[in-house]
């Protein structure tokens, strides 16, 4: 239980991506222009990683080992291809916002190294957890950045209104150049709280 528990947290901080492994980056800077944004992809990847993780973990004995990139890769395009038409078919004005990048998911490095660098080595419960993990862990870090983008872009967090009428929106913010800045910001701040935390527990070493 311990094991499971430990691969589901380490994605939700130790190795949250994009902020830890500064991995699928292209959704990042693309789709956090407000939280709502954010907080589907971060979800419909999670759903993608999730059930690829299990599949692959469940196959991988039987996988020949030569051509098992091109089988992750058909994997998780099956699990695309379900996500784009739930959300066409349920969540249509989502689904218009995310654009080209719910397909793009498919290529996503995240999704393909989970795959490869755990999956296919370990059994489906712990994948499960790994998937499952990384992919809160991201959606998180999408959502945490689309509200901040969104917020000082627009003046709202999941289209309410936070400041008053007189406010004046950082119009950069919702553009491609506040994405690089916000992501930048935080990037910063995770490694001096790192840092901190390191310093922090060597002191209480040495006393």
């Amino acid at each position: 239980m311990a094991s499971v528990t430990r691969e589901f947290t380490k994605g939700l901080w130790e190795i949250i991506p994009p902020f830890r492994l500064v991995l699928g980056l292209c959704p990042v800077l693309a789709v956090t222009t407000a939280a709502f944004n954010g907080l589907g992809m971060g979800l419909a990847t999670t759903f993608v990683l999730t059930m690829s993780n299990i599949l692959v973990s469940a196959l991988r004995k039987i996988i020949p080992r030569r051509v098992r990139i091109a089988v992750f890769i058909v994997v998780v395009a099956t699990f695309v291809v379900i996500t784009e038409l739930v959300m066409k078919a349920y969540f249509f004005s989502l689904s218009q916002s995310l654009g080209i990048f719910i397909p793009l998911i498919v290529v996503n490095c995240i999704i393909l190294g989970r795959a490869e660098a755990f999956a296919s080595k370990n059994g489906i419960v712990l994948s499960a957890a790994d998937g499952l993990g990384i992919g809160l862990g991201f959606t998180m870090a999408l959502t945490f950045l689309g509200s901040i983008r969104e917020l000082f872009g627009a003046g709202t967090v999941f289209g309410f209104g936070v400041f008053g009428e007189s406010f004046q929106p950082f119009a950069a913010m919702v553009k491609p150049p506040g994405a690089f800045i916000c992501l930048g910001l935080i990037l910063g701040l995770m490694n001096l709280y790192s840092i901190w935390q390191e310093r922090r527990s060597s002191q209480g070493q040495e006393a």
